[in-house]
């Protein structure tokens, strides 16, 4: 019951990463997405586009470490070399975006609540992902 929980956190942190992956590297210059993260102008939107589009690179990859990682813990039986590949893989995914949302509060107030959006997800995953 527990790997089905923590299945279900780390698959929707991966889904919101891939997600923000899609605004940043995607859609970053349009103007709803660009007022999302705070940004006050498309001439802004524009300059930071290049920085976005790495950023969004990043997110997508930390979701493809989680989506591979639940793939082999799933195809694996319990102490295989496919569990425990995958369990590391999800681990070290989950525990990076949750790291990655905590170091956002360190900028500022104002990020409080992207953070929360960002790292709850991966942080539940992970502590309920360490005893599944």
């Amino acid at each position: 019951m527990l790997a089905i929980i923590a299945t279900v956190f780390a698959a929707l942190a991966a889904l919101l990463h891939v997600y923000i992956f899609v605004m940043e590297s995607v859609q970053w210059t349009q103007p709803r997405v660009w007022k999302i993260f705070g940004i006050r102008s498309q001439d802004a939107a524009e300059i930071t586009k290049p920085m976005a589009y790495n950023q969004g690179f990043y997110n997508l990859f930390l979701a493809i470490g989680v989506i591979l990682g639940l793939a082999l813990f799933w195809a694996g039986g319990p102490d295989t070399t496919a569990d425990v590949a995958g369990r590391t893989l999800v681990l070290f995914s989950l525990g990076s975006m949750a790291a990655a949302a905590m170091v956002l509060i360190t900028t500022g107030a104002k990020y409080l609540r992207p953070a929360l959006i960002q790292g709850t997800f991966p942080l539940v995953g992970f502590v309920v992902f360490l005893f599944a």
